[in-house]
């Protein structure tokens, strides 16, 4: 199994890369089937435990939820596809569902009221 973080600027997504020696198929219920998906992501992370979209044996989309406030919610994407050693090529990508407001001290320009 190997991993790569790949951040992506352009809309801030992170995306991770594992090759696994199992075959698509067995990776898909593993994130798939509540009883197995509960071993590594946990319903209570999740703002429905079921996926908001499903591509069978290829693509999976759950909506997470930040457990403290201010219960920012994000997006992850699992893709399946089979590697050319017989194995599984799995990237989750996790995207933000709203932009964050830039702190006051981010060095854009400031707004003044007018008086």
């Amino acid at each position: 199994m190997s991993d790569t973080a790949k951040p992506d600027p352009s809309d801030e997504s992170l995306v991770l890369e594992y090759e696994f020696d199992a075959p698509p198929a067995k990776v898909w219920r593993a994130v798939t089937i509540p009883e197995l998906r509960e071993r590594w992501l946990p319903d209570c992370d999740l703002a429905g435990a079921e996926p908001e979209t499903s591509i069978p044996g290829e693509e999976v989309r759950y909506r997470m939820r930040d457990s403290e406030p201010p219960f920012r919610e994000s997006q992850v994407i699992f893709k399946i596809e089979p590697n050319v050693s017989g194995g599984t090529r799995f990237r989750i990508i996790q995207q933000a569902c709203a932009k964050l407001p830039k702190p006051a001290n981010s060095n854009c320009c400031l707004m003044r009221a007018a008086a």
